[in-house]
């Protein structure tokens, strides 16, 4: 019994031991682990801050070069002060490098502040033999003084630079070694180890992978999901931070919008897949194209942006856009379909554009906004045609608040009459701003500073709700009379906009029937595709569509032949000059034709004379509107102008003409 006590003393003795010895060599392998990668890190950062002190020292040593030449060209001040903040930024960088570096290196510091003091007293001679006027001392100056020592200093500094950077990486990768071997030598060790060990060193790895999920979701917070590339979040940094940079350098920003015109017919035609593989192309597509500096980011959907920093010369943008374009319209191949593709860049430039990344976005927006109008490809931003003078800002704010008011935007109502029995076919709605201040104002003068804003969308909201007000007050009356109104560009493009009027059908428990939206040709071409969709989405949704101003628009019979559309609206250019000049009667009455083939019913617009009348009703038109039947006017009054005409005819407002055209 003793033997085996003592036995049991002796293996308890050696247990503790050897849970005493395992606890002191793990402690011993993780003090010299902790120790090595301290030490590691330690050079790394020496290294790092050495190497960034010669890239300082080397983008001092570019901007002194820049500056000096420009002080030949546009002497002043501002340019001296520049040149002299760049002479401070290399004193600092060099002392930097005497702090932090080796001796060779607090020598080579030495040197080139030794040189460089050489440099300044010759370049402030130089500078004020510039502002003397005195080329050929200038010339001088620089051939023997400035050149040769600005070469030794700019071979040493970049000389420097490149080996001291490669030093840095070489470090960070010992770093990264010592700390892989660390790892291994602690794991062995816990699998030696006691339990208690072992689940320290699942707590170790459990971290390790925690901190690898949230470098990821790092990753996925900046990045595009389906292509890699940057997203917005990420584009907004690195703009700002070109911006801020542009400030310092004196030079220029450039931001493109990037937009895939008809994109959504490859999404309709070949399914989401083909497109999603398109737009992964886009990436590899351009990215050749730009620099090592530049920023792709995807920004939504189809649209993809660009940030172009450092730029010293703004007329070198088109050339780097029109490669981009060029590079667009190359065929791309999408599994097994070739696709040819066009697209749409607007550009802005700071600080002449702006000097904020929304100001410059904005911008750049507008401008390919532009672009799509005129199909040309290529626009940069033209504050001509933005400019906001006092008197436009101020009535922009008035319409903001008439918007929040009841008592301001009124709706006055133009008849459009059946010509085969000249009856009441339906009223369109045209928007009047009683200003408190400036009285009754034109849409002419308000609604182009609308639609150059995002207010456009609110008021084509506003018209829209007292539209199917007054629709209702009828319809409450007795009376069914269709209302029509005008969409612009934007609100056709609006993807809302379905939803929008569906809502407010069901708020004033108007059919869809009685509700009419006009479109423009240039409103439909800006962006067929998604016009046509959603097009589609409100003739489904059972409200009738027309082509307004037909004939000065640029849609092709193609896209005619495709709309969901039943009427078609000659424009008024063409029936006013109609009884004056053939060739308008000739148009009018190929229209009409053309509508009639086509199963639309046709409406001509601007009939002001009984000859036009007549005319219009030989060509077989179904629809006058204009001063002729009536200017427009106020609701109420737009009542006594249906029961002056007829009061019989009351109860059959609002039916379509007997044509047998369309519906």
């Amino acid at each position: 019994m003793e033997t085996t006590a003592s036995r049991s003393r002796l293996v308890s003795r050696a247990a503790s031991f050897g849970l005493a010895f395992t606890l002191m060599m793990l402690t011993a392998l993780t003090i010299v682990g902790v120790a090595s990668t301290w030490r590691s890190a330690e050079e790394a950062s020496q290294a790092s801050t050495l190497s960034d002190a010669y890239q300082e020292a080397r983008f001092a040593v570019a901007a002194e070069e820049s500056l000096e030449r420009k002080y030949r060209l546009e002497p002043g001040p501002e340019v001296r002060a520049k040149f002299a903040a760049a002479s401070d930024d290399l004193v600092t960088a060099l002392h930097t490098v005497d702090d932090v570096g080796t001796t060779a290196d607090s020598g080579l510091a030495a040197e080139v502040l030794r040189q460089h003091t050489s440099y300044m007293n010759s370049m402030s001679r130089m500078f004020d033999a510039v502002d003397d006027g005195n080329m050929a001392l200038v010339t001088r100056i620089d051939t023997d003084e400035t050149e040769p020592v600005f070469d030794a200093i700019e071979e040493q500094v970049d000389l420097a630079a490149e080996r001291h950077h490669e030093l840095a990486l070489r470090s960070l990768t010992r770093l990264h070694d010592v700390e892989s071997l660390v790892f291994v030598g602690i794991v062995a060790g816990f699998a030696v180890g006691l339990a208690l060990l072992a689940l320290f060193g699942r707590l170790i790895l459990s971290y390790q992978r925690d901190l690898a999920q949230s470098s990821a979701n790092r990753h996925q917070a900046l990045h595009d999901p389906l292509t890699g590339l940057p997203n917005r979040r990420l584009f907004q940094d690195r703009a700002e931070q070109a911006l801020r940079a542009s400030i310092r350098s004196g030079q220029h920003v450039a931001i493109m919008l990037i937009d895939l015109d008809r994109f959504k017919e490859v999404n309709d035609t070949l399914g989401h897949a083909y497109g999603d593989q398109l737009l992964n192309s886009i990436g590899p597509r351009l990215l050749p194209v730009l620099r090592n500096g530049d920023t792709l980011a995807r920004l939504a959907g189809d649209e993809f942006a660009i940030v172009l920093p450092g730029i010293d010369d703004p007329a070198t943008v088109p050339d780097v856009a029109g490669r981009l374009l060029h590079a667009l319209h190359e065929t791309f191949t999408v599994g097994d379909v070739a696709l040819d593709i066009e697209a749409s860049i607007g550009v802005a430039v700071s600080p002449g554009h702006g000097t904020s990344v929304e100001d410059l976005l904005r911008h750049a927006d507008q401008a390919m906004y532009a672009v799509k109008q005129t199909r040309s490809g290529l626009a940069f931003f033209d504050p001509s045609e933005h400019a906001q003078t006092p008197a436009r800002l101020s009535l922009l704010g008035d319409l903001r608040r008439a918007l929040q008011r009841d008592d301001q935007l009124v709706l006055h109502y133009q008849p459009k009459v059946d010509l085969a029995f000249e009856e009441l076919h339906e009223a369109e709605a045209l928007l009047r701003w009683n200003h408190p201040e400036l009285g009754m104002i034109a849409p002419n003068d308000f609604i182009p500073i609308a639609e150059g804003t995002g207010l456009i969308t609110h008021l084509t909201t506003k018209v829209l709700d007292l539209a199917l007000t007054q629709a209702r007050r009828w319809l409450d009356a007795g009376a069914e009379i269709p209302i029509a109104v005008n969409l612009s560009a934007r609100c056709l493009l609006d993807t809302t906009l379905c939803a929008r009027v569906g809502e407010l059908l069901d708020r004033h428990h108007v059919p869809a029937r009685l509700l009419r939206l006009e479109v423009t040709e240039s409103a439909i071409m800006t962006d067929p595709a998604r016009a046509l969709n959603m097009l589609h989405q409100l003739h489904e949704a059972g409200v009738r569509l027309s082509v307004d101003d037909f004939g000065t628009g640029y849609s092709s019979m193609s896209y005619l032949k495709r709309l969901p559309i039943d009427e078609l609206k000659i424009d008024q250019s063409f029936v006013q000059d109609m009884l004056q000049h053939d060739s308008d009667s000739v148009i009018v009455r190929s229209v009409v034709d053309l509508g009639h083939n086509l199963g639309f019913v046709v409406v001509a617009e601007g009939v002001e004379q009984i000859g036009q009348v007549q005319a219009l009703r030989e060509f077989g038109c179904d629809i006058a509107q204009g001063y002729h039947y009536a200017r427009p006017m106020p609701a109420e009054e737009m009542q006594d102008w249906i029961q002056g005409r007829d009061p019989r005819n009351c109860s059959k407002i609002g039916a379509a003409p007997d044509q047998g055209v369309g519906t």
